[in-house]
């Protein structure tokens, strides 16, 4: 399906302030008092495009802070009112949108536990139609493209093109540094899918700690991410919901006081040339990268006839676990990172498992004979 945006939508909104396009504002909105207090205390930073605060808040737990629901909408729009923020917040069903149209919510977004459902996009999606409102998607919980395109695809067909991205990390059985993993690869390939569809990076729910917030807001901005979505709390340890994650408005502009943005392109031809050049090394060793691969499956072949013709079977757990230790060791002393040689390795065993089971399956003819 052919995705109709609107790609300037985020430069021509009135509460524009420049990049990165910030939405911030606490996880949950919890009483008014501390919906107004943040909203005035981020308002007076002048970098603030939209205030963000949960209404309905999908928990892992039935005995958590859940939201204060509709009354929350209240709030949210005497915070337009009073500070001339615009004000967002997400919904997860066909009653939420309804409920926060009707009090004049700006902006919009389908959460990760939400967009993992196509039933559900679905009915959020016919509530929409015909509204002009801006709506963002967060990348499912699991890490699947098709899925996040999916949800974009059903809201643009209720005839939105205010459509957005927000990629928040992706939840893992392991436990990292992190509390969801940015799996990074996926948002840069949903920009090549969808060249207009403006991202916006979530740090908070990427980090789970102060700590790292500007190290992962940084990486977006070098990215060329178009925003930040950074939970704002005039008291985080008091916070009913991720109190973790969240600064105080002065923290957060101390944050953004250290964001270096760099420019997406250049004009400069001498600069030009020598990237020019660099970039035709990359494709060079690009098509190494490819010869040595097939060669290598080859060879996993060969090994597969023999297995067979032996009757052994096609994993080999020792062996494996001997390869991941060997390129483990020799990749770090590289300089290259754990997580990319897991991460290739993982493919290349797959790779080579599947070329094995092609032999046991097709009966090909053994070229090492």
């Amino acid at each position: 399906m052919e995705i109709k945006l609107n790609n300037t939508l985020i430069k021509d909104w009135n509460g524009y302030k420049g990049r990165p396009f910030l939405i911030s504002g606490p996880c949950s909105a919890e009483t008014e008092e501390q919906v107004m207090e943040t909203a005035r205390q981020l308002a007076e930073l002048k970098t603030v495009s939209v205030y963000r605060a949960g209404i309905w808040k999908p928990r892992t737990r039935p005995n958590s802070f859940e939201g204060v629901g509709s009354e929350g909408l209240k709030w949210l729009r005497r915070v337009k009112q009073e500070t001339g923020l615009l004000v967002g917040t997400e919904v997860a069903n066909e009653k939420h949108v309804y409920e926060a149209l009707k009090y004049g919510v700006d902006m919009l977004w389908i959460g990760a536990r939400t967009s993992v459902n196509p039933f559900t996009v679905q009915e959020i999606s016919d509530a929409l139609n015909g509204v002009d409102v801006m709506v963002l998607v967060k990348n499912p919980i699991n890490p699947d493209i098709e899925l996040w395109v999916g949800a974009i695809e059903r809201i643009a067909r209720a005839g939105i093109t205010r459509i957005g991205a927000i990629h928040r990390g992706f939840s893992s059985y392991e436990k990292t540094l992190y509390r969801n993993q940015p799996n990074w690869q996926l948002p840069i390939e949903l920009r090549r899918r969808i060249p207009d569809l403006p991202i916006i990076c979530d740090p908070s729910h990427i980090a789970g700690a102060r700590q790292y917030l500007h190290e992962i807001s940084q990486k977006a901005m070098d990215l060329n991410f178009d925003g930040l979505m950074i939970e704002s709390h005039i008291d985080p340890a008091k916070a009913l919901s991720d109190s973790a994650q969240q600064l105080t408005p002065n923290d957060l502009k101390e944050l953004l006081s250290r964001l270096i943005l760099r420019n997406a392109s250049t004009n400069d031809p001498k600069l030009l040339d020598v990237l020019g050049e660099l970039r035709q090394q990359i494709d060079v060793y690009d098509d190494h990268l490819l010869d040595l691969m097939e060669r290598r499956m080859k060879v996993a072949e060969t090994i597969g006839h023999y297995k067979k013709e032996n009757n052994i079977t096609i994993l080999q757990s020792t062996r494996w676990d001997e390869i991941v230790n060997k390129v483990m060791a020799k990749g770090l002393a590289k300089g290259l990172s754990a997580e990319m040689i897991d991460a290739i390795f993982k493919a290349i065993h797959q790779e080579s498992i599947n070329h094995q089971m092609m032999v046991m399956n097709n009966g090909l003819k053994n070229p090492a004979k």
